[in-house]
């Protein structure tokens, strides 16, 4: 059985009157890849900031490695990265000495920061050699930022929409270093709102909405549960005066018929047998994660 490195138990954080998060609990494997997603609002980036220990919960538990957040935040802090959606840096400050900088904070000796420094800079492909940060592009700041996470050599790791606002070349880069993070034994926790990033990255992931948890699983489980499979059926027959099993669309040469109910098609097709029909074509849509989403946020969706 695996262990579990991290444990959420009746998380809850108000603000006033408003309640951001509500009874969140959920536990984290050592090495995992656990995926946090919700439209705005949802609480995420608050419950990111509870489980980094910068927002204090008013009610609930977050215990790490056996540790109490609550009790032992310094502790936990030592083996602990945090990459907000908004990092500001210091543009100022050239890449390697700033990243040495945030290295003496942490009490990484010298020698051991150079190396792990050149490590980062090397794995990162992040080539600033004599270059202040503000000179960056925006990707190679979320790099810089990125390198300053690891720069302690966290065991967890929490990045809230660590490729937000990049291109699609740099977005790609960092989910592919995300996944090589897991492979060199890190836990990592991180919300995004590209779910075909979250789908292809997470082992577990928890559905938010108004604060509370929707669902909780693997990518499978979550579609098992709420992904309905519809069934699409393409065809041309001439008559369609005593056809009755179905609503019909009409296309540039024939019908579709689209239903999550497999007997409506078994039915259609002996129907357009029995007239002499053709059948175009018959598929089977399993939805992605993204509509199983925007389904549970209470978006009507329309397949053609």
């Amino acid at each position: 059985m695996e262990q579990n490195i991290i444990e959420v138990e009746g998380l809850r954080k108000e603000y006033g009157d408003f309640v951001a998060v509500e009874d969140l609990s959920f536990s984290i494997s050592k090495g995992e890849i656990f995926g946090i997603v919700g439209p705005n609002g949802a609480g995420k980036t608050t419950t990111l900031k509870m489980l980094s220990g910068l927002v204090r919960p008013s009610r609930g538990t977050i215990t790490m490695k056996g540790l109490d957040i609550g009790r032992d935040a310094v502790k936990i802090k030592s083996f602990l990265g945090f990459l907000p959606e908004e990092s500001p840096l210091y543009e100022g400050m050239e890449v390697d000495d700033y990243l040495m900088f945030f290295a003496e904070l942490y009490g990484v000796e010298k020698n051991v920061a150079r190396k792990r420094i050149n490590d980062l800079l090397f794995d990162l492909s992040l080539n600033a050699d004599g270059k202040k940060i503000g000179d960056l592009s925006k990707g190679m700041k979320r790099k810089v930022a990125i390198a300053r996470s690891l720069i302690n050599d966290p065991d967890v790791l929490i990045y809230d929409e660590p490729s937000s606002g990049l291109d699609p070349m740099t977005s790609r880069y960092i989910t592919d270093y995300v996944r090589s993070l897991k492979g060199a034994g890190k836990t990592i926790i991180f919300s995004a709102h590209n779910l075909y990033q979250v789908e292809s990255l997470c082992d577990n992931i928890l559905i938010m909405k108004n604060g509370r948890l929707i669902t909780l699983g693997t990518a499978a489980d979550i579609r098992e549960e709420f992904g309905r499979i519809q069934y699409r059926l393409e065809f041309r027959v001439d008559n369609i005066d005593d056809y009755g099993l179905a609503e019909l669309k009409k296309t540039d040469d024939g019908y579709v018929v689209i239903t999550h109910d497999i007997s409506i098609i078994n039915n259609t097709t002996k129907w357009v047998v029995s007239k002499s029909g053709d059948i175009v074509e018959m598929r089977t849509i399993v939805p992605s994660l993204e509509e199983i989403f925007l389904e549970l946020m209470g978006v009507e969706l329309f397949v053609d």
